[in-house]
């Protein structure tokens, strides 16, 4: 069919006003966590095949928080979807104010390659609460996860209601030409300014989730083990193919040797002496972006690891000392298995840089110390964070995931996701039983007197 055949099929279906019915959407909900769970085994073999993904990271950073958000979605909808009033002033007297959630109608979504099931399906899941029909735009980068993804919503959805359409550039370029009221874009800064140029044609909503070079800072007070250990955690998970790890670390220089001796501890316990032959590590998403992370591994020292296999695109968990802030790896989101980690003399070297740069997607920091946590939240711009860990704050159905500036905007997750995907209409319902004078012409001296007693 064609695109633009496709987007008003969905126009046409939304008018019919079914979606606005809670009960339908709650229903369409349970379709699709049904076809989940049915499909399991196939998402979890295409994420093998396009990132060579173990089942156990698939489920835990992929189908598991679907799951959840689902769970979570359909517990609360009711609640969210209800009228909320809100209190009306007196001066309008007699009458009540209420807030009320629509669906702002076709929504396109654009997920990318990195957390290709889950990034496709947590921002669909909030969608469909909302009431709205959706065209999901899958990753051609993961076209193994792309085809399982066209086949599991096909199996629940007819297209006038949740549509995927598979490609590449050429897809994408073509969608962005169509009318849209909301559009919710995960990937690079580049194509998210493409995404909003294109929606401005039309005014239409986005939502972007982008990326940045996330900091993590090691003060000396911290847990120097328990920092290695989650921090190798975060950073080597989908070999660094994540929007929320930490891109490099500023650590205390008087802890740096111990703590980089820890972190050679935790790769090896994790992935074992030769991580490129893990059965359990995942591997580079493809060519193109292994030669740029290659290209990167020239910045600096290497000190722990190094090893690479084009024919496999695998690169080992690699850290790096000695990094300039003018290496080419300082200069770009690294998005792989390499970690510059950075000596300071004090922590306000490390504040002063991070608020040089552009806002991040998230900062992370390791102390002891309540005060020193608070300074650097307080210091520092960024999308979200964790205190003594990394990347846990986005699995979460209870707080709402995004960035600020560069690294994105606007948000969603739980409640969040309901809310981005709605739009609050504000509504007064006045009585006809009164009404009161005071409003109206002519403006006697006595009414105005009375209107700045009330409005002030």
């Amino acid at each position: 069919m064609e695109m633009k055949q496709l987007v008003e099929k969905q126009r046409r279906f939304y008018q019919s006003h079914q979606t606005k019915d809670v009960s339908y959407r709650k229903q369409a909900l349970k379709r699709l966590r049904s076809a989940i769970m049915m499909y399991e085994k196939d998402i979890s073999a295409a994420l093998y095949q396009d990132l060579h993904k173990a089942e156990m990271e698939s489920y835990m950073t992929e189908v598991g928080m679907v799951l959840s958000e689902l769970t979570y979605q359909l517990r609360h909808l009711d609640t969210w979807a209800k009228p909320k009033q809100v209190r009306t002033p007196l001066a309008q007297f007699p009458s009540k104010s209420f807030q009320l959630a629509e669906p702002y109608g076709v929504v396109l979504v654009m997920s990318p390659w990195n957390y290709p099931f889950q990034l496709a399906m947590e921002p669909l899941i909030g969608a469909l609460a909302a009431g709205n029909t959706v065209i999901v735009k899958p990753s051609a980068y993961a076209p193994h996860t792309s085809a399982v993804i066209a086949k599991l919503l096909a199996s629940c959805f007819e297209e006038s209601y949740v549509a995927v359409v598979e490609g590449g550039r050429k897809e994408n370029k073509e969608l962005l030409e169509h009318r849209f009221d909301y559009i919710f874009f995960t990937g690079g800064v580049e194509v998210g300014r493409l995404v909003m140029e294109k929606a401005s044609r039309y005014l239409t909503p986005v939502t972007l989730e982008l990326g940045g070079k996330s900091p993590c800072i090691v003060e000396k007070s911290a847990d120097l083990r328990l920092a290695a250990k989650r921090i190798v955690f975060g950073k080597f998970l989908d070999a660094g193919q994540t929007c929320v790890a930490p891109d490099y670390v500023w650590i205390d220089e008087t802890v740096r040797k111990p703590f980089l001796a820890y972190v050679q501890y935790y790769i090896t316990k994790f992935f074992g002496t030769d991580p490129m032959h893990c059965e359990t590590y995942p591997h580079i998403v493809n060519e193109k972006h292994f030669q740029r992370l290659k290209g990167l591994m020239q910045s600096g020292n290497i000190c722990i690891g190094g090893k690479m296999e084009e024919a496999n695109l695998c690169i080992e968990p690699t850290v790096f000392e000695n990094v300039s802030f003018d290496d080419a790896i300082m200069q770009e989101e690294i998005f792989g298995p390499l970690l510059p980690v950075i000596g300071y003399e004090t922590l306000e070297e490390a504040l002063s840089y991070i608020q040089q740069q552009e806002k991040p997607l998230a900062l992370y920091i390791f102390t002891r110390r309540k005060a020193i946590a608070r300074q650097v939240i307080n210091s520092c711009s960024f999308g979200g964070g964790c205190i003594n860990d990394t990347i846990i704050h986005l699995a979460t159905s209870q707080m709402g995931f995004g960035g600020v500036g560069q690294s994105g905007m606007g948000s969603y997750h739980g409640y969040d996701s309901f809310r981005t995907f709605s739009h609050f209409r504000s509504i007064v319902q006045k009585s006809n039983r009164m009404d009161l004078p005071i409003r109206y012409q002519p403006y006697t001296k006595g009414k105005q007197r009375f209107v700045r007693w009330f409005m002030k």
